[in-house]
């Protein structure tokens, strides 16, 4: 009923917080009496009544926020007004927060060229299964590589790799994430199978590319993971970290062999196993950067 404003209020304030990692009333699952007041009611009231009028258009809503000032914003603010509102409930500059689980996986599966965007179609289990969910198997094929909308979740937990992710159990509703930070992530980043695949995988299309040179690969990799061309700063521990993973890989060729046989898609014959596991190691470390797992 559009003159009932609470459907078109909690529903604005969810996308609001998709976009910023926070809501304009922060406990999205509760507008009762508990729940804590919006600092903007003003703008959640328009963007409430403009959604209505534009026939609940979610598009024409999405567009709204991130074409708005507000968004647009730099992420960064001066000491003090980060000190002072950390988690940015003033909106006085654009949002930061880290990528959602599935975010993160579907974002490597796609720089990587590797997602498979067929929509439809049963579950599918990832490389992490037969870890937590015994005795099933792993995938196959296309299944491997499929949106983290597909993963076969139980109502007791999701696939472990979204787990440590803060994805929620199903047992209860849950309107709002919890957000941590552990190593937990750096941990499944760095050695999940998924994400060694996606290295070795992205590492061969950029070595071939930039015809096996090391400058251009490097700057290829970080502006693909990261959106913007690496300082001269990046460049240099770019550069550092490429030959030391080389010279190591050189002197244990059946490290670098073990390195670019992990996972299901069969590792490229055009470049040196050393070569190709040294620029997988670089890809992979960009991949679990700051700059490519948190929104800014």
């Amino acid at each position: 009923d559009p003159q009932h404003p609470l459907l078109a209020r909690v529903t604005v304030n969810r996308f609001w917080q998709g976009c910023f990692g926070r809501g304009l009333v922060k406990t999205t699952e509760d507008f009762g009496s508990q729940s804590e007041r919006p600092l903007y009611p003003e703008l959640l009231d328009w963007l409430a009544s403009d959604f209505i009028a534009q026939g609940w258009d979610v598009q024409h809503l999405l567009k709204t926020i991130v074409m708005s000032h507000t968004y647009r914003q730099r992420s960064f603010s001066s000491p003090e007004q980060m000190a002072h509102d950390p988690e940015n409930v003033t909106l006085a500059r654009g949002p930061r927060h880290r990528l959602s689980g599935e975010m993160i996986r579907d974002q490597v599966l796609a720089v990587s060229g590797l997602l498979v965007e067929r929509v439809g179609g049963p579950p599918v289990r990832t490389y992490d299964m037969p870890e937590s969910f015994k005795p099933s198997a792993a995938g196959t094929g296309e299944q491997l590589y499929r949106r983290s909308l597909y993963t076969f979740w139980r109502r007791t937990g999701p696939a472990p790799v979204l787990e440590a992710f803060d994805v929620p159990k199903r047992q209860v509703c849950s309107a709002r994430r919890d957000v941590t930070n552990t190593p937990l992530h750096a941990f499944v980043l760095l050695n999940g199978p998924q994400f060694v695949e996606a290295s070795r995988v992205l590492a061969q299309s950029l070595l071939k590319e930039s015809q096996g040179q090391r400058d251009p690969f490097l700057t290829a990799a970080f502006q693909q993971l990261t959106s913007r061309v690496p300082d001269a700063a990046e460049t240099v521990i770019l550069a550092r970290m490429y030959d030391q993973q080389l010279e190591w890989y050189s002197a244990h060729a059946s490290e670098a062999d073990a390195l670019i046989k992990v996972g299901a898609t069969p590792a490229a014959t055009d470049w040196p196993a050393p070569q190709l596991a040294a620029a997988a190691s670089v890809v992979n470390t960009l991949m679990s950067y700051d700059g490519s797992v948190i929104k800014r």
